[in-house]
């Protein structure tokens, strides 16, 4: 199992490569770029339902979110990883984005369960290990897309879509877009649930290799169910491709003036850091101060747009939970601890109920970087 294991780290490092850009195109300057990507097409149809094709169904709706950000977003510049029916090799999709130098990838899929007929739902998925049987499985299917691929086993180092084995290289991933992507997932899952009126089936996490090899936060759409025939005949319908779009695209406005209002905070700080020489010994004794406290980690596990009672079914129970407020947006953690493994811990005993969870820090009362927060902790040991 050791050697397994080894070798399986061995594909994660190659697979990681992926996800460094090719040949970077300069965006348009001060623009924010979306990359919108299309699932399957071509010789790839994805799942197959009754009347339609997965491929002609996710096209649709991308095509669609990208004229509503076109005409509504001028700010904005829109990539496609493909605008017409033809098939992109996964890890093409991923350097398409990473060319763009995009600040955001979006991967548009409609969801399939073989001898289920009645499951209906959209969700949402971020870049994890799955936590469950069936969110593997989504996985699996999305990955078999190199299959197509007649140098998939060169190309993808070996990685086999269809073994459990292979996906243990997501236990060793780091990914420092975790929170801006789950956020975004929340979000997007909002606006289904609010406005799109479909059933939610929630934020997950599973191993896409197409999300892994993409260097900015990214998530994967899954509209709904081609398997189940009222929702197929709902997704081929322009009433069901425009609210679809609809929804992805207010969740996605919501992400991108959010990250534009702080970033604008973010350049106001900085310009005012000059204001005076007493302005800036006061920001170096804080930062100071600061140093001298360790970090507090807690498990960041719901998000909404509205202020939650303790007893809101949606917390599942949960009794201490606590929240703050970012971007709009109340945030609710769960535990609080200067100890990351007792977090890290408790994240797992959570993850069944939230498997969006993820661990944040705080120090001195302000949300700091994760990855600095680890460091510092590792450092104290």
């Amino acid at each position: 199992m050791k050697r397994n294991r080894l070798y399986i780290l061995y594909i994660g490092i190659i697979l990681g490569c992926l996800a460094l850009p090719f040949s970077p195109l300069r965006a348009e300057e001060g623009k924010f770029v979306l990359v919108i990507d299309a699932g399957h097409g071509g010789h790839d149809p994805g799942a197959i339902g009754r009347i339609s094709k997965e491929k002609n169904i996710n096209l649709k709706v991308a095509m669609r979110l990208g004229e509503l950000v076109e005409s509504q977003c001028p700010d904005v510049k829109v990539v496609y990883t493909r605008r017409r029916d033809v098939f992109i090799p996964l890890d093409r999709r991923a350097q398409i984005a990473n060319d763009a130098k995009a600040d955001l990838f979006i991967s548009i899929h409609t969801n399939s369960l073989a001898k289920n007929h009645t499951t209906k739902g959209a969700s949402t998925w971020t870049l994890g290990l799955a936590k469950s049987q069936a969110n593997l499985e989504v996985a699996q299917r999305e990955n078999s897309v190199i299959l197509y691929e007649d140098d998939y086993k060169t190309r993808y180092a070996g990685f086999n879509p269809n073994s459990a084995e292979s996906y243990i290289i997501f236990e060793f991933m780091q990914d420092k877009y975790m929170e801006q992507s789950v956020h975004l997932a929340s979000l997007v899952q909002e606006q289904f649930r609010q406005t799109c009126k479909r059933v939610d089936r929630g934020v997950h996490q599973a191993g896409f290799l197409v999300l892994k090899a993409s260097a900015m936060p990214s998530i994967l759409v899954e509209l709904g169910f081609i398997s189940t025939p009222e929702e197929e005949r709902y997704l081929n319908t322009a009433n069901g491709v425009n609210t679809l779009a609809d929804g992805i695209f207010r969740a996605f406005r919501i992400y991108k003036d959010e990250q534009r209002g702080r970033q604008a905070g973010q350049a106001y700080r900085a310009s005012a850091d000059t204001s005076s020489e007493r302005q800036g010994q006061v920001l170096d004794e804080a930062a100071t101060r600061r140093r001298n406290v360790a970090p507090m980690f807690k498990v960041q596990i719901f998000a909404s747009t509205e202020l939650l009672k303790d007893n809101d079914r949606r917390l599942k129970g949960l009794k201490g939970v606590e929240h703050y407020q970012e971007g709009g947006l109340y945030k609710y953690t769960y535990g609080a601890s200067e100890d990351y493994n007792q977090i890290l811990r408790l994240r797992r005993s959570v993850a069944s109920k939230f498997e969006g969870a993820f661990v944040i820090a705080f120090k001195d009362g302000e949300k700091m970087d994760i990855h600095q927060a680890i460091r510092e902790f590792k450092q104290s040991r």
